[in-house]
């Protein structure tokens, strides 16, 4: 959901209604559960909606009440919330929804092998950068396609179904030189901020879980540097600090939706004139040009390059599926 355009109370619920119904639903039967009851409980709401409008996404808070204990229960969730709040609210001032999943590089490496080689690779909302090592990673597409790391398989294997008309990548992608920028940069050698990381993964999503573990691991190896910053004062040092003979691309994931419209559009503009390329993964609604995708996307997210559509990505690096699917 747009953490940006919910005030009031009942606003509010219908948020966590919709988050319950078309995000939680059939994935993680805890966070329905927790977000169909927030939606009708007039006591966490009253709390939930004197928050600032950016803190009050349910990914944040009901991890937030993760953190401070609740267990699966609904009963759990609100005691933490009620009993414990000052706490809770604290955790969720000054922590982000910063959910670093490693295998949406599978639904992003089809476009970055298919640009020229080789790569300076950029990533904006970057966490603790998982997703600018895509060639340190291994996949393994439905379809039978393979893909290993020059110095051989990594402890971190990425599967991918592909739908009807999504291609597995050729090659893996040649990364020369990768950064990225955060607000709140993951320092992935801190064994705090990588157990947020942890609690930010969905209740259920043990497979996620253990990802993330192994991920976090390769990357402490040599961690990605990444730039503290807000991304559209970030972006045109960075770039600068690039290369010659590369070619520059800008990714992202589920990052815009923490933007408003006209930061989006300054955004969109500022990408292209400063990348060779610029590619996108994020809800069909953010961008002008994915919203008339929105209803045959349904809960995937829409891969754009250069700004053009080209697949729909399951939030989470499962699936691509082609746009005629």
């Amino acid at each position: 959901m747009d953490p940006t355009t919910h005030r009031g109370t009942g606003d509010l619920a219908e948020a966590y209604r919709r988050f319950a119904r078309l995000e939680a639903r059939g994935t993680s039967p805890v966070y329905e559960r927790w977000s169909e009851h927030i939606s009708t409980d007039p006591d966490v709401l009253g709390l939930l909606t004197a928050l600032p409008a950016g803190k009050r996404q349910p990914n944040l808070v009901l991890a937030a009440a993760r953190w401070h204990g609740a267990s699966a229960t609904v009963e759990s969730l609100r005691s933490t919330l009620l009993d414990r709040w000052p706490a809770v609210r604290e955790t969720i001032l000054e922590r982000s929804t910063q959910t670093n999943e490693a295998a949406r590089c599978a639904t992003l490496l089809p476009f970055l092998a298919a640009l020229p080689q080789p790569l300076a690779l950029i990533e904006v909302g970057a966490a603790g950068g998982l997703c600018l090592l895509p060639d340190r990673y291994s996949y393994r597409y439905d379809d039978g396609t393979h893909l290993d790391p020059d110095d051989g398989p990594s402890p971190v294997v990425l599967p991918c179904t592909l739908g009807p008309g999504a291609r597995p990548p050729s090659r893996m992608p040649v990364i020369a030189w990768r950064a990225g920028i955060d607000l709140s940069p993951v320092d992935v050698r801190d064994g705090g901020s990588c157990r947020w990381l942890e609690t930010l993964v969905w209740p259920e999503h043990t497979d996620r879980r253990a990802r993330l573990a192994l991920a976090l691991d390769l990357a402490r190896r040599d961690p990605p540097a990444i730039t503290e910053g807000d991304l559209l004062d970030a972006l045109p040092g960075v770039v600068a600090g690039a290369p010659d003979g590369v070619t520059v691309v800008v990714i992202h994931s589920a990052v815009l939706a923490y933007l408003d419209g006209d930061a989006r559009e300054r955004f969109a503009a500022q990408v292209t004139d400063l990348a060779d390329h610029w590619v996108s993964n994020e809800g069909p609604r953010v961008l002008p040009s994915t919203a008339p995708l929105a209803e045959r996307a349904g809960r995937d997210f829409v891969v754009t390059v250069d700004g053009t559509p080209r697949a729909f990505a399951e939030p989470h690096g499962r699936h691509l599926r082609g746009l005629g699917d």
